[in-house]
C-alpha cells in the first residue's frame, strides 16, 4: 500500500501538460517581425543593470577584468538562448521556461521555475524603481533623499523614511501600468526607446576609446599609493593591481552579476502568436538580440574601465559618472536623462510578463484560481498588481545586491531547467495523437526490448525508442546531479589549487563518470523531425549550459540563499497545499 501511494504520489510530480491542451495566450494583435522581436529582446534586455552595477563590478569585483565577466556571463547568456530558441521553434504557444518544463519534465518542476519567474520578476521591476529614484536623486545631488530623510525620520522609524521616495514611485508607476496595458501603439514608444539606449550606449562606448588609457589596465601597487589610498604596502580592499586585481574569484563573483545584465531575452518567446513566421524569426529574434546586448555592454565594459582607474570609482557610483572624470558634465546630464526615459518603459515589459506567468499557472491549477481572472473578469488587472505592490513594497527594504542576486538565482535555474529539457526532449520517442505518454510508451515497447549494457552504446534503432528515451532521461538526471556535486566541489577552488589530494581526487572522478554518461547519451538516437532550429552539438551545448549556469549560483551569497529558501518554502506550502 505504501508503495503504490508513493508511486501515485510521484506520478502526480512528475504529470507532463499535454500540447493540444488549451492555452490562454494573451495577444495584442500585431504581427511582428523578426525585426521587432530583436527591438523586444534588446529594449527587455538593456535595462536598468548597466547604470548602476557596471562600475560596482568594476571597483569591489573584478577591476579591469570585469571584460572577462561580460564575457563569461554573454556566454552562459547566448548557450541558454540556443536553448529557449529550439523550444520558441518547436512550440507553437506563447511560452517561457514554465511552459517548457512543464510539457517535458513535469509538474513540480514546472511550479518550480513559475514560482521563481514571479519571484524574479517582481524583482526585477523593484530594481528598476530603484534606478529610477536614484537617478533622480543623483541629478538633485541627493537633495530629494536628504529632505524626505529630515523630514519624515522624526515621525517613523528611519527604515521606512529612507524608502519612502521608493514606496511612492511604485503606485507612480502602477497607475502608469493601469494604462498602459492596453495601449497597443505603445510598442512604438518602446522601440523608440531601444533605440535611444542603444545609442547612448554606443556613444558611451566612443567616448571610452576616445578618452581611455591603456594604462588603467596594468596599474601598480604604486599608482594606488600615489594619491594616498593605502597607508602601506598591501593594496589590501583595492586588490592586486594588474589587470585581474582580485583574482580569478573576483571574475566568477563578478561574472554572477554581470549575468543579471543579459537577463531579458526571454520575454520573445511571449509573442509566439503574434509573429509572422515563429519557427524561424524567434530563434534568429533571440541570437541576434543577445549577441547585439553582449556586444554594447563588453564594449561599455571596456570604455568604464580604460576612462577611470577602477580604484577611483566611489561605491555606488553610476555609469554617466565617468564623464565627471573626465570632464565631460554636459554628457553626464545628457545620458542620465536619457537613461530615466529609456529605463521607464522597461516597466512595461516586466509587468506583461508578470501576468502572463501568473495566469498560466493558475489556469493550470497551480496557483488559486482567483488568480486566472487577471484578464477576464470586470476588475481585470487589480488582482495582480495589488499582489505584485505587496511584493515589492516588501522587496523594497532588500538591499540592491541581494535584489539583483535573486533575480539572477531565479534567472540561472530557469535556464538550467529549460537546458534540461532541451536535452531530454531531443531523444524521446515521436507521441501518437497526443495521447497519454506513460500509455503511449507501454503500447509502443517492443517485447524483445530489454535494457542491457550494449543497448546503452549501441541501440538498435536509428530513431528514438521508449526505451531509449528512458535511458537519455535517467542519464540526463544524473548528469544533472553530478554537474552540481562537481560545481560544489569547485566552489572550493583554493583547496583545489593547493594540491589537496582529497578534493583533486573527487573531481577526477566526478568528470570520468561525468564523460562516460554523457558518451552513453550521444550513442543514442535524436528525434528525427527537422526544426528550423535546433542546439547544435547535443548533448554538449545543454551540458554546458547547466554547468555554467549552476556554477555562477555557487557564487552567490548565503543570503542570498536565505530568501531564496524562505521564497521557495511559501511556494511549496502553496503548491502541496493545493497546486498539486
Amino acid at each position: 500500500m505504501l508503495y503504490e501511494a508513493l508511486c501515485r504520489f510521484g506520478r502526480k510530480l512528475v504529470h507532463k501538460r499535454p500540447l493540444d491542451q488549451e492555452i490562454y495566450e494573451f495577444q495584442f494583435g500585431k504581427c511582428m517581425s523578426t525585426l521587432d522581436l530583436v527591438a523586444l529582446g534588446v529594449g527587455r534586455t538593456v535595462g536598468a543593470g548597466i547604470y548602476i552595477l557596471a562600475g560596482d563590478v568594476a571597483r569591489d569585483k573584478a577591476g579591469p577584468a570585469t571584460v572577462i565577466c561580460f564575457l563569461v556571463a554573454g556566454v552562459t547568456s547566448v548557450l541558454a538562448g540556443l536553448c529557449y530558441a529550439e523550444f520558441g521553434a518547436r512550440v507553437p504557444h506563447s511560452g517561457s521556461a514554465y511552459l517548457y518544463t512543464y510539457i517535458t519534465i513535469g509538474e513540480v518542476w514546472a511550479f518550480i521555475t513559475g514560482w521563481n519567474l514571479i519571484l524574479s520578476l517582481v524583482a526585477d521591476a523593484v530594481i528598476v524603481i530603484q534606478t529610477w529614484t536614484l537617478i533622480f536623486d543623483n541629478l538633485y545631488r541627493n537633495w530629494i533623499s536628504q529632505t524626505l530623510h529630515e523630514s519624515i525620520s522624526q515621525h517613523v522609524p528611519q527604515v521606512f523614511a529612507d524608502n519612502v521616495g521608493f514606496l511612492a514611485v511604485i503606485l507612480v508607476f502602477l497607475l502608469i501600468e493601469f494604462n498602459n496595458m492596453m495601449i497597443r501603439p505603445f510598442f512604438i514608444v518602446f522601440k523608440v526607446f531601444t533605440l535611444v539606449k542603444v545609442l547612448v550606449l554606443s556613444f558611451v562606448i566612443i567616448s571610452g576609446f576616445m578618452k581611455g588609457d591603456l594604462h588603467n589596465w596594468k596599474l601598480t601597487e604604486e599608482d594606488h599609493i600615489k594619491p594616498g589610498l593605502n597607508d602601506t604596502s598591501s593594496l589590501g580592499l583595492l586588490g592586486s593591481g594588474g589587470f585581474v586585481p582580485f583574482g580569478f574569484q573576483g571574475i566568477l563573483h563578478g561574472s554572477a552579476t554581470c549575468f543579471y545584465l543579459l537577463i531579458g531575452f526571454s520575454i520573445i518567446v511571449t509573442r509566439v502568436k503574434e509573429t509572422q513566421n515563429h519557427k524561424r524569426s524567434i530563434p534568429m529574434g533571440i541570437v541576434i538580440s543577445l549577441l547585439i546586448c553582449f556586444l554594447l555592454y563588453f564594449g561599455v565594459s571596456v570604455a568604464l574601465t580604460l576612462m577611470v582607474p577602477y580604484y577611483k570609482l566611489r561605491p555606488g557610483s553610476t555609469l554617466p559618472e565617468v564623464f565627471l572624470h573626465i570632464g565631460w558634465a554636459p554628457a553626464y546630464y545628457a545620458v542620465t536623462i536619457a537613461f530615466i526615459c529609456s529605463i521607464s518603459v522597461i516597466f512595461w515589459g516586466i509587468m506583461y510578463f508578470i501576468h502572463q506567468v501568473i495566469h498560466m499557472m493558475a489556469n493550470d491549477g497551480l496557483l488559486y484560481p482567483v488568480l486566472a481572472r487577471i484578464h477576464t473578469g470586470t476588475y481585470a488587472p487589480i488582482i495582480a498588481n495589488v499582489i505584485f505592490g505587496i511584493i515589492a513594497a516588501i522587496m523594497l527594504f532588500f538591499r540592491l545586491t541581494d535584489l539583483v542576486n535573486l533575480r539572477s538565482v531565479g534567472a540561472l535555474l530557469a535556464y538550467s531547467l529549460v537546458a534540461f529539457s532541451v536535452l531530454i526532449l531531443r531523444y524521446q520517442p515521436e507521441k501518437k495523437n497526443g495521447g497519454n505518454e506513460a500509455q503511449v510508451q507501454e503500447e509502443d515497447r517492443p517485447a524483445a526490448e530489454k535494457l542491457a549494457l550494449q543497448t546503452l552504446f549501441f541501440p538498435g534503432s536509428p530513431t528514438p525508442t521508449p526505451l531509449s528515451g528512458h535511458i537519455a532521461s535517467v542519464c540526463s538526471s544524473l548528469l544533472a546531479l553530478l554537474l552540481t556535486l562537481l560545481c560544489l566541489v569547485l566552489a572550493r577552488w583554493p583547496s583545489l589549487l593547493s594540491g589537496d589530494p582529497v578534493w583533486i581526487t573527487v573531481v577526477v572522478l566526478l568528470l570520468v563518470l561525468i564523460i562516460g554518461i554523457t558518451g552513453i547519451i550521444w550513442r543514442q538516437p535524436q528525434s528525427p523531425p527537422p526544426l528550423h532550429f535546433q542546439v547544435p552539438a547535443l548533448p554538449l551545448l545543454p551540458l554546458l549550459s547547466i554547468f555554467l549556469n549552476v556554477y555562477l549560483m555557487m557564487q552567490m551569497i548565503a543570503g542570498t540563499w536565505s530568501l531564496f529558501g524562505v521564497w521557495m518554502l511559501i511556494g511549496f506550502a502553496i503548491y502541496f497545499s493545493y497546486g498539486i
